[in-house]
């Protein structure tokens, strides 16, 4: 065994300011990210009305106190969208956040396990990836309320098993290099074998897959709200704002085409880094 192999090697992972400067997609996906974090976290400051308040008459069309218009409640959309943005990246990021603790935790002890606790594991993923993902969600909605950690916990839970078998197949091909095992040899703890010999050489799929989980927790969450079984009024939310305005549509097309509009550019965004950091992993794998 060469001093090369059991050295832990450090690959795989693109640079950030690289993959982002060197790709167009990326610096637009990026740019357009970044205004959109400042929206959802300034835009209630912005706010010119209340969220809650009444301020006209329900569907009226743009007016001077009223760019966008007026819901379906007479409330101010501007308002209500500039706010929307807060719970929709809130409940989107810790659904992802716990996809990944989830995922990884089972996929890191099942693609290293030697026992029976491998197949276990995996059958069980193998299971809930036999539902579709909006059903199970709305099922554990419909019973347990459309509170916050209800929308949180249900998203992770129907999205976690992409993760861990993405996670195992990575560990699988890790957990045989040389330096994995000399830490074996040296008696080191199983946590941190996982946690330091593993997990940072298996982190370039998992951040890879990031954009793709965070866009469906998005997804997933946006339209349980679009259903009316997640969030209640008067919640300001870019998906509860949509299903809300559909009956003034002919009105004022404005109050549901805001949010769903920033949703979709929220979206895209995401998927315009994720690209752009995949291509960047594509063109590291040639040169090595």
């Amino acid at each position: 065994m060469s001093a090369a192999e059991i050295s832990a090697p450090r690959r795989g992972r693109a640079r950030l300011p690289r993959f982002l400067r060197s790709d167009w997609g990326g610096r637009i996906g990026a740019t357009l990210l970044l205004l959109l974090l400042a929206l959802a976290i300034f835009g209630p400051l912005l706010a010119p009305h209340g969220t809650s308040d009444p301020i006209g008459i329900p569907g009226e069309g743009a007016n001077g106190s009223a760019p966008l218009g007026l819901d379906f409640l007479g409330r101010d959309v501007l308002s209500r969208t500039l706010a929307g943005g807060r719970s929709t990246l809130l409940l989107g990021g810790a659904a992802t956040l716990l996809t990944y603790l989830v995922g990884v935790t089972v996929g890191l002890v099942a693609g290293y396990a030697r026992s029976i606790l491998d197949p276990l594991l995996m059958r069980t993923v193998d299971v809930f990836l036999s539902f579709p993902a909006l059903l199970v969600m709305l099922l554990l909605v419909t019973a347990f309320g459309g509170g916050r950690l209800v929308l949180v916990g249900a998203a992770a839970l129907v999205l976690f098993p992409g993760v861990a078998r993405i996670v195992r197949t990575a560990t699988l091909d890790v957990s045989t290099r040389g330096y994995v095992e000399a830490a074996v040899a040296r008696g080191e703890r199983l946590g941190f074998v996982l946690g330091r010999e593993i997990l940072p050489n298996i982190l370039a799929p998992i951040v890879a897959d990031l954009g793709i989980r965070f866009s469906w927790s998005i997804i997933l969450i946006a339209s349980v709200n679009y259903l009316g079984l997640g969030l209640k009024p008067p919640t300001a939310d870019w998906g509860l704002m949509v299903s809300e305005n559909r009956e003034i549509i002919s009105s004022n097309p404005l109050a549901l085409l805001a949010p769903a509009i920033v949703l979709a550019l929220l979206i895209i965004a995401v998927n315009f880094v994720g690209d752009a950091y995949l291509r960047q992993l594509g063109r590291s794998g040639e040169r090595r």
